[in-house]
């Protein structure tokens, strides 16, 4: 779950018996809520705050508060996925703004679609600082090479006073 208020990736595949978790690797607050009509008739319900129903789930969101389904940045929520079929869900404050996703549960899992493992998301701000990093460290080497190149007067004089 991002700032960008998607979850990425937003359809995966996985098999029965497997374990999603959902990390917010931003700094604003989400929630994980199945869309109740919208998961196999015997899986069980699943939503941030451990609530049993789609209605429960929306009428206690509250933002900022974990026990009432928030996750804020840096937690997670974990779900593990015993029946087949598909899985649809929300995050209760930006489903508005599409932050829905999907995830299909088959035997074989993702490998039976050819999808392959999922590649870990670096966060934007990793990649800010990366940037930052780098540039600074080529102001540095730049003013370096301009003072030792260039340089100054270093008082350093030969035996003629020169």
């Amino acid at each position: 779950m991002t700032d960008s208020l998607v979850f990425d990736s937003d359809d995966i595949t996985i098999a029965p018996g497997d374990t999603v978790s959902w990390v917010n690797v931003g700094n604003v607050g989400h929630s994980v809520t199945a869309y109740e009509e919208e998961i196999p008739a015997d899986a069980a319900y699943f939503a941030s705050g451990g609530f049993d129903s789609e209605g429960a789930a929306r009428n206690a969101y509250s933002a900022g508060s974990t026990a009432s389904g928030d996750i804020p940045g840096g937690e997670s929520f974990r779900h593990t996925f015993d029946v087949e079929g598909d899985y649809e869900y929300f995050c209760i404050p930006h489903e508005g703004v599409g932050m829905v996703a999907s995830i299909s549960v088959t035997p074989g899992g993702a490998q039976a679609d050819g999808e392959g493992p999922t590649i870990p998301v670096v966060p934007d701000s990793a990649w800010n600082l990366v940037v930052a990093t780098t540039t600074a460290l080529h102001a540095v080497i730049a003013l370096a090479y301009v003072f030792l190149k260039y340089g100054g007067d270093y008082g350093l004089e030969d035996e003629s006073g020169r």
